[in-house]
């Protein structure tokens, strides 16, 4: 009898196989050296045909899960057992920590666009993986047939059309969502940043994962405010035990979390956990900040529901963009403030005020194409294989004891390397090579995470990114011989 895993779209159904396989890696049932299912059995396992297992298979060997071994079938890589996830830290309850990096985030966004720079240190997908050819004719037909009203102003809350479309994109996620509710922002960071000076001030608290965004931190020290790191689980986010011995010793004002795909983690929250996390701060009156900008930037089968479908008492405020699933450029956000809706708008207007007029108008026009929807279908799985070739080359080029997590999404993984690695040095040596990374101490207001790197496998793995991993692999070695000797 086949075990039925046939998705909506036959195209995509050797992507599902490549999961089945992996899941039995992960678990151990496969082991390195072990024969894989030969084509045949796998086919009528699955109920899929002979060439969908085939095409699985030759993208499993692309990720260095399996080895073609001629006339013999394909063998699980010796390099499976090193791909392993991020063990889970646990610490003490810390204490509210006032954030200070000073030159370091500079530094980061000053070699961002360096194009002589590798791009490991951002959080972006490259362009190629982009429609920009359609969005760029979709943008020249909306200023050629509404010119006058591409250059005038679009004040809060935006452009009605754009805001019905968004409010359309969350019927994917069982969240009940009106035009009325949305808040067109400039990025996802307006909308965080907004969020934040609405429900907090100077001196106060806000309970954030560890790690998380570095931007989140660098928001909240330069509004004065205090950030407390909650136990996140790399697999399952924040720790909702340790969000509660935070509750009972110390007046929090608002948890800023990313139960969708965290950066740098990749962490997905259980449906039923996320439901907790929401009632546990409605019961306290708490308002939760999400960060959902790589809600649509799944690996699963079935795209995940926002924290706010959970919300019955409009304490979420949820914020996102298409910078992370379409073009970062166009700067295009938005926040559903619930029961903050008015404060958030005000403040909208007093400060940062219009919104980009002919962005907004070219990006209603490709929504309702529906050619977004299409091009999420691509980009889910291009960044699966670029996250799943990304961790089979670290696994193959840093030292042994290296770890790596295993996002649920988005393009970015967390490295763990033996201890004696110190992530500013490697930056500075990798920077010498014109290499980017992202410092692990970044992530954390205590300067956690000495010995993490944040890596972005959103660029196609060509000769130059992968050269680019063997040297980083040396440099991160030679550093650990350094500090062994």
């Amino acid at each position: 009898m086949a075990v039925s895993i046939l998705s909506r779209s036959d195209s995509f159904k050797y992507d599902q196989v490549s999961r089945y396989i992996n899941d039995l890696v992960e678990k151990g049932e496969l082991k390195p050296g072990d024969r894989a299912p030969s084509l045949r059995k796998l086919s009528k396992q699955l109920g899929v045909s002979i060439s969908t297992v085939s095409q699985s298979y030759l993208s499993l060997e692309d990720q260095g899960i399996l080895n073609a071994k001629p006339q013999s079938g394909f063998f699980i890589n010796a390099l499976a057992n090193q791909i392993s996830n991020i063990p889970k830290s646990t610490t003490t309850l810390g204490q509210p920590r006032k954030v200070r990096f000073g030159e370091l985030f500079e530094e980061i966004f000053l070699n961002a666009d360096n194009p002589r720079i590798v791009p490991f240190g951002t959080a972006k997908p490259s362009m190629e993986f982009m429609p920009v050819k359609s969005l760029t004719r979709t943008t020249r037909s909306i200023i050629s047939r509404h010119p006058e009203k591409c250059m005038d102003y679009c004040f809060p809350p935006g452009d009605r059309k754009l805001r019905e479309q968004i409010a359309h994109q969350y019927k994917h996620t069982s969240t009940r969502v009106s035009a009325d509710d949305v808040i067109i922002t400039s990025g996802a960071t307006e909308a965080l940043s907004l969020s934040l000076q609405t429900v907090a001030k100077r001196g106060d608290i806000i309970a954030v994962e560890s790690p998380t965004y570095f931007a989140v931190l660098r928001m909240i020290e330069k509004m004065g405010m205090l950030a407390l790191e909650i136990d996140t689980d790399p697999v399952t986010g924040m720790e909702l035990e340790s969000l509660q011995d935070a509750f009972d010793t110390m007046d929090i004002k608002a948890v800023l979390a990313s139960p969708n795909i965290s950066n740098p983690l990749g962490s997905l929250m259980p449906e039923e956990k996320k439901r907790e996390l929401v009632n546990m701060l409605a019961e306290r009156d708490v308002p939760l900040i999400e960060d959902d900008v790589y809600g649509d930037v799944y690996f699963g089968d079935k795209q995940p529901r926002s924290a706010k479908s959970y919300d019955l008492n409009n304490i979420v405020l949820s914020c996102s963009s298409f910078s992370k699933s379409l073009a970062p450029g166009y700067r295009i956000g938005w926040v559903l403030a619930g029961r903050y809706q008015n404060k958030v708008l005000e403040l909208k207007q007093a400060t940062f005020s219009a919104t980009s007029s002919i962005n907004q108008l070219a990006m209603a026009e490709f929504l309702s194409s529906g050619q977004y929807d299409r091009h999420l279908v691509r980009l889910r799985k291009t960044m699966r294989d670029q996250v799943e070739k990304g961790r089979y080359m670290i696994a193959k080029n840093f030292p042994e004891g290296t770890c790596i997590s295993n996002p649920q999404g988005g393009n970015v993984v967390w490295v763990e390397m033996p201890r004696g690695c110190n992530c500013i040095e490697i930056f500075n040596r990798a920077l010498q090579k014109n290499i980017g990374v992202t410092p692990g101490i970044l992530f954390s207001a205590t300067r956690r995470f000495k010995n993490y790197l944040r890596i972005n496998c959103g660029f196609p793995w060509d000769e130059t990114n992968e050269r680019a991993i063997t040297t980083l692999g040396q440099i991160v070695s030679d550093l650990l011989e350094d500090s062994r000797s």
